[in-house]
């Protein structure tokens, strides 16, 4: 595993390893404290995109396991403007032991990756966002005996999260389904690949515009913003074709009652998900995204070890 770019790269196998070492990880800190298997190793953090979640679970997963992280603004690296992507992977590859890079284009993290002699982790892209995917599993691997045979409903844009959210699924036997307005489902080759990986697990897919159909009893609801950073400009129009498509009390109710909701936030509340299912007695948001940390750190551990 010399790199984590994409969930897909991995198999079913690799995948539950993961998992099952971030719950080692997990229960070790709850439990006094990780071991410093990382001491002396930095981690550079390479930002093109602002973050909460990001910088703070890799910068404190790096913590917790002895190592240190170093924060590169936009402005100080200018990937592929100030600097072409190959030299900063070169340069860093000089300095750190690893690279997380949270970035617009995906050419750019496997450009990093193609060129970096130490391992590239993809902290998000415009394709894809495989290290909130691994979070997601493990927020519901703790919460239900089996992931295989599980419904995963995706209520909203066929964006980079759904994308990951679709690949993660297919490999792993959950049943995935997505609910999007024509003309914003999932890229065709993301759907193509899903399709791939779910012939191997026996996971079904459903792609739809209907949300109803999509969350029918399904065991999680999942939904994101309906405007990422990068489409600001689109973001009336985007309110008005996603109205229909808000997760909210009736919706879920066409979901299993006991139903897991999911957002990996920020959230724009009243839009795509209302108070009252955001805070509700089957969300899981917020453990979700503290869940960043243990599946991060899991990578880290892996990858840097």
């Amino acid at each position: 595993m010399p790199d984590f770019l994409a969930i897909d790269n991995f198999s079913r196998a690799e995948v539950k390893a993961l998992l099952e070492l971030a719950l080692e990880l997990k229960q070790a800190y709850h439990s006094g404290g990780n071991e410093p298997i990382l001491e002396g190793k930095i981690l550079g953090m390479v930002f093109e995109k602002p973050s909460l979640r990001t910088r703070v679970s890799f910068e404190v997963g790096m913590r917790h396991l002895g190592g240190d992280a170093i924060y590169l603004s936009p402005h100080e690296i200018g990937l592929g403007s100030r600097e072409t992507v190959p030299d900063v992977a070169r340069v860093l590859s000089g300095f750190v032991d690893g690279i997380m890079a949270r970035v617009f284009a995906y050419e750019s993290i496997t450009q990093l990756a193609h060129h970096a002699s130490v391992p590239v982790i993809n902290g998000l892209s415009n394709f894809n966002h495989p290290c909130q995917a691994l979070a997601d599993m493990l927020t519901i691997l703790e919460r239900r005996p089996s992931l295989e045979g599980l419904k995963l409903a995706f209520v909203g844009d066929g964006n980079n999260v759904a994308s990951s959210l679709l690949h993660v699924c297919a490999l792993l036997g959950i049943n995935f389904a997505i609910a999007s307005p024509r003309g914003f489902e999932l890229d065709r080759t993301v759907v193509s690949r899903g399709h791939e990986l779910a012939s191997q697990s026996g996971a079904d897919i459903l792609e739809t515009s209907d949300p109803i159909d999509a969350v029918s009893e399904a065991d999680v609801v999942y939904t994101d913003v309906w405007t990422s950073m990068g489409q600001e400009t689109e973001a009336e129009l985007r309110r008005r074709v996603f109205q229909s498509y808000q997760v909210n009390e009736a919706l879920l109710g066409k979901a299993k009652p006991d139903a897991l909701v999911m957002h990996d936030l920020p959230a724009h509340r009243g839009e795509e998900i209302t108070n009252a299912v955001a805070d509700g007695a089957n969300s899981v948001i917020f453990p979700q995204a503290h869940n960043r940390l243990h599946a991060q750190k899991a990578i880290l551990a892996q990858l840097l070890a």
